[in-house]
């Protein structure tokens, strides 16, 4: 599910597409194509995975990136493969 970052507002896109450059959310009016919506982007270092990109200054904000691949952040209530990974580990160690 691909959706915004600030707000969480599910993006209406057809599928396979990319937000435009200058695409904002419809329900905050944040910066659609932006790193912190980009598969790409670490939270941890609050940094690109990409090593072939260019470092972008303002994270939040539309940036020209060739590299931005519109990506979903997990739907709420909902858990990550890595949390997933977490609790597993937890489990098997302190239980």
């Amino acid at each position: 599910m691909k959706q915004c970052h600030q707000c969480g507002e599910i993006w209406d896109g057809s599928p396979g597409t990319q937000p435009g450059r200058n695409e904002t959310c419809v329900k905050c009016g944040a910066d659609l194509h932006s790193c912190l919506n980009c598969r790409l982007f670490d939270q941890r270092s609050y940094g690109c995975t990409s090593r072939t990109t260019e470092v972008i200054k303002e994270r939040e904000r539309r940036n020209y990136c060739e590299e931005f691949d519109f990506g979903g952040k997990p739907a709420a209530g909902g858990s990550s493969p890595k949390s997933d990974m977490e609790s597993k580990w937890g489990d098997m160690f302190n239980g």
